[in-house]
């Protein structure tokens, strides 16, 4: 997962104004650098250009996405990522960058742009290339595969010793004949839930 790029646009007249861009081609070639860079700004244009205040859109290219917002206040956001980047944590990137954007360079600043990378922004830019470091609703969700990864190989490694979850139903004493019966009922008919 990994952030390419993210601008901040000028939105006010049609045509967008960048106010601001990162760029980390770092993972592409030496001699490939200046192109991917160039394709990346040609595109923020592009998708900035297409969104009206208000808006957001998501569009896929090969194994890459652009996610553009553009908030009602007439200033935007674009952002580029690998496909496997999460959708919820980039919108919440850009938003978080358009509001550092707006404390640190007021409307009223706008005049000479674009503008250098701010720091606070580059910092964010370098904590959300792992979305699990930056965002707590992702970190909690790949420690819940996690955990479904180890439970669901402890129960192979029971069921791979010999030990049959039909024996263990039936040596049970904690279970009463009901449940037992009701057991036996649902695995014969794949019925209401499936047992394991």
């Amino acid at each position: 997962m990994r952030i390419l790029s993210l601008s901040i646009w000028n939105k006010e007249a049609e045509k967008g104004v960048e106010l601001m861009s990162i760029v980390d081609v770092t993972q592409f070639g030496y001699f490939q650098r200046s192109s991917v860079t160039e394709f990346l700004k040609f595109t923020a244009q592009f998708m900035a250009d297409r969104t009206a205040p208000g808006e957001r859109k998501s569009v896929k290219e090969k194994e890459y996405i652009c996610h553009t917002l553009v908030k009602s206040d007439k200033i935007g956001g674009v952002l580029i990522c690998d496909e496997e980047y999460p959708q919820r944590v980039a919108y919440t990137f850009i938003l978080k960058s358009l509001d550092d954007f707006l404390k640190q360079q007021p409307k009223s600043t706008w005049r000479g742009v674009p503008f250098p990378e701010l720091p606070a922004i580059k910092q964010q830019f370098d904590l959300f290339q792992d979305p699990r470091q930056a965002d707590s609703i992702t970190q909690i969700q790949g420690d819940l595969d996690e955990t479904k990864v180890i439970l669901y190989n402890t129960i192979e490694q029971v069921l791979e010793r010999g030990e049959k979850l039909d024996d263990i139903v039936a040596k049970s004493e904690n279970l009463s004949l009901t449940s037992k019966q009701f057991y036996k009922t649902a695995k014969s008919t794949n019925s209401c839930c499936t047992i394991l």
